[in-house]
């Protein structure tokens, strides 16, 4: 197969890039900028140079392709719901070049959406994106599924882990570092589901390959560490004290992550290893909280 891939020199992207190059297929990968492109380039992929909003730009490239897998998002969280309605628009675009053709277009979404009671499986919807603006991927890519293109959805865990992360762990980190303590909020309790970006990586291939009949997946390795283990192996880690905190304390520390590091998201890919045949293989989080790869 040739694959086009969105963020292929991010975190999760380039991971995918050599996943796919690893198994035998071609690897397009987006690039914005010429650092960008430079990676990709080593990578072992073909660069498409374009900006992920033109939408005729982005048809052309997957017309050429067999599949498109689709990891760019702005993280830029000051305009966090304009950044999710563009997303929306991306998907659609590709949506509307894909449909009709059987070729598959593998979106983005996070099992954060479907944070709450219970266990989070592949069947659960998030809510609206009226209530959760992340949700308008998820939205995208049903409506493009409804237009007769081969969509789907891998949901990642909030702790997509690996070397050179620079996401929620890494942030974590550095509060724990700027206030002499590693925190957590409460009781800790509250779990966190964790996987691998590289077993990330291989299941997007696996979609991309099999073309299955289910939309949904999580790339769940861990169903859910307790933060407080989180706060605990960095705190080890950095020598620093573990504490408690709450309210005014807590928000504090964590400031606009308050809200994430008290989240709680027990997460199942019970579904998306039997349909898949996925097996994560790579190394826990906790066994990379260690000097050498996060500390």
């Amino acid at each position: 197969m040739r694959v086009f891939v969105t963020g292929a020199s991010g975190f999760v992207g380039s991971a995918i890039v050599n996943e796919l190059i690893k198994n035998g297929h071609q690897a397009l990968g987006l690039a914005r900028s010429e650092s960008s492109a430079d990676k990709i380039t080593k990578a072992g992929a073909e660069v498409y140079h374009g900006d992920i909003n033109n939408q005729a730009s982005m048809a052309e490239a997957a017309a050429g392709c067999d599949a498109v897998i689709h990891t760019a998002f702005n993280h830029d969280f000051t305009r966090f719901k304009a950044n999710c309605e563009d997303d929306r628009k991306v998907i659609e675009g590709f949506g509307d070049a894909l449909a009709g053709t059987g070729k598959p277009l593998i979106v983005t979404s996070g099992v954060g959406l479907i944070s709450g009671s219970g266990i989070a499986t592949e069947d659960i919807a998030p809510p609206p994106s009226s209530v959760i603006p992340r949700a308008a991927s998820e939205e995208a890519a049903h409506a493009a599924r409804a237009k007769g293109t081969n969509a789907y959805i891998v949901r990642l865990p909030p702790t997509t882990h690996g070397a050179g992360d620079h996401g929620f762990v890494t942030m974590i980190i550095d509060m724990a570092k700027k206030n002499g303590v590693s925190a957590y909020i409460g009781e800790g309790n509250n779990l966190w589901p964790a996987g691998h970006r590289f077993d990330a990586a291989a299941l997007y291939r696996l979609i991309a390959e099999q073309k299955p009949e289910q939309m949904v997946y999580h790339a769940v390795a861990e169903e859910g560490i307790p933060f407080k283990d989180i706060a605990a192996a960095i705190g080890n880690g950095l020598n620093l004290p573990v504490v408690s905190k709450t309210g005014e304390e807590a928000q504090a520390h964590f400031g606009w992550f308050s809200h994430f590091a008290a989240m709680g998201c027990r997460a199942s890919s019970a579904k998306t290893r039997e349909t898949l045949g996925w097996q994560p293989v790579q190394p826990t989080l906790m066994e990379e909280l260690v000097p050498g790869i996060y500390l």
